[in-house]
């Protein structure tokens, strides 16, 4: 007899295109549905278990799973989002995304469970400050070593500067440039664990000003210095 994750598995499996996922604190996919492996070109889970978003997606899209993860670990469920998933090929679609937290018996969050639904090639996106969001988001994500400010993102997004503003905020719980800034720090930290690169040319190629704004911003993210960070985790580090 199935037990109940193996028979929720293969209930969303009869749900054409929806993928289902579930995720421990840290990010490492514990479960996977077949269109959530098929959207990563696997053909089992064995390819997919304990790694992360980062292992799975391009940079920037892992980017913004990250962040969700780290608000719906926060007790804040996501629902109804209209966002771009990636896909094996780089390439992405639009889904209507929904993640919650996934608590243990004491109530404690121990992980995190999502379903994203494709809109289809010839779907029209929903008129919500989500999709307008995602617009300005996807500029972000595209333009995100120049400098950025608000007008440009409302801009993007079609919407006047306050609109944009509040909407941001209602969406994700940061400011624009919190999130921008936040991004940043994020995908700085790949090139911290597995490249050589510098400080001074790490900080330069993800839109700080300098190594001393690089290292304010990324402790004032990650409660370490981007030294401290690279070497603690960086490839062949002791555990």
């Amino acid at each position: 007899m199935l037990g109940p994750g193996e028979a929720l598995l293969s209930l969303f499996d009869c749900i054409e295109g929806v993928q289902f996922w579930v995720k421990d604190r840290a990010g490492r996919y514990q479960a996977m549905n077949r269109a959530c492996l098929l959207n990563y070109s696997l053909a089992s889970f064995a390819g997919a278990e304990g790694k992360t978003d980062s292992d799975l997606s391009p940079a920037h899209i892992a980017t913004q799973f990250q962040l969700d993860d780290e608000r719906v670990l926060r007790g804040q469920p996501i629902l109804n989002r209209v966002e771009l998933v990636g896909r094996f090929d780089h390439t992405a679609v639009w889904c209507v995304t929904n993640k919650v937290p996934l608590r243990n018996e004491r109530g404690r969050i121990v992980g995190t469970a999502g379903v994203a639904r494709p809109l289809g090639k010839d779907a029209t996106l929903p008129d919500t400050g989500d999709t307008a969001l995602a617009r300005a988001v996807a500029f972000m994500r595209e333009h995100f070593v120049e400098p950025i400010d608000n007008a440009t993102l409302a801009r993007h997004a079609g919407l006047s500067v306050r609109g944009m503003e509040r909407r941001f905020r209602e969406a994700f719980q940061l400011a624009p440039q919190q999130y921008l800034r936040r991004m940043r720090v994020r995908l700085a930290c790949y090139p911290l664990v597995y490249s050589e690169r510098t400080l001074v040319a790490i900080a330069t190629s993800h839109g700080f000003c300098d190594q001393s704004h690089f290292g304010r911003e990324f402790r004032r993210e990650t409660g370490m210095t981007p030294r401290g960070y690279r070497e603690r985790f960086r490839v062949g580090a002791d555990a």
